[in-house]
């Protein structure tokens, strides 16, 4: 059987794994709520505009 190696694995060598590593102090946060708040009221306008509209 082969010897299963105990590394990072390809995501690391593909340099995938820094972007999870640090967080800026300084990066815009915002709530998961209001992402979804915001998603939705898109589509709410995006759909009136289409009936509205008629094109």
């Amino acid at each position: 059987m082969a010897k299963q190696k105990k590394g990072e694995g390809f995501h690391s060598a593909a340099g995938l794994i820094r972007y999870f590593d640090a967080e800026e102090k300084s990066s815009l946060r915002m709530p998961p709520w209001l992402v979804v708040t915001m998603c939705i009221a898109t589509m709410v306008i995006v759909t009136v505009a289409h009936v509205a509209i008629k094109l």
